[in-house]
């Protein structure tokens, strides 16, 4: 499912305008990469859990030359589902 497709189910679902549907999933995003950003998590009852990892630094091969390098440390993004979700799909 695209984002377009997205807006266009929760405008339908809400009985709201794709507009306003778009707008209220921006500030949904952009509230879930702001608080990760700083540091905080997100979680959905029924859904799960959206934070960030710290990754440490490792060394890696360059495929194309063989050559060893080191892949510096660096946060990633992170999303756990949650206990039932993942029955829900085992189901």
């Amino acid at each position: 499912m695209t984002k377009a497709e997205l807006i266009e189910k929760v405008a339908k679902n809400a009985g709201t305008t794709k507009t306003v549907a778009e707008r209220a999933l921006d500030t949904v995003i952009g509230t879930i990469k702001d608080t990760i950003l700083t540091g905080g998590t997100i979680s959905f009852y029924g859904l799960g859990t959206f934070t960030a990892v710290d990754r440490k630094a490792r060394n890696s091969r360059n495929p194309r030359t063989g050559e060893t390098i080191e892949v510096p440390a660096k946060k990633a993004p992170k999303f756990i589902p949650s206990k039932v979700w993942r029955e829900q799909l085992n189901a």
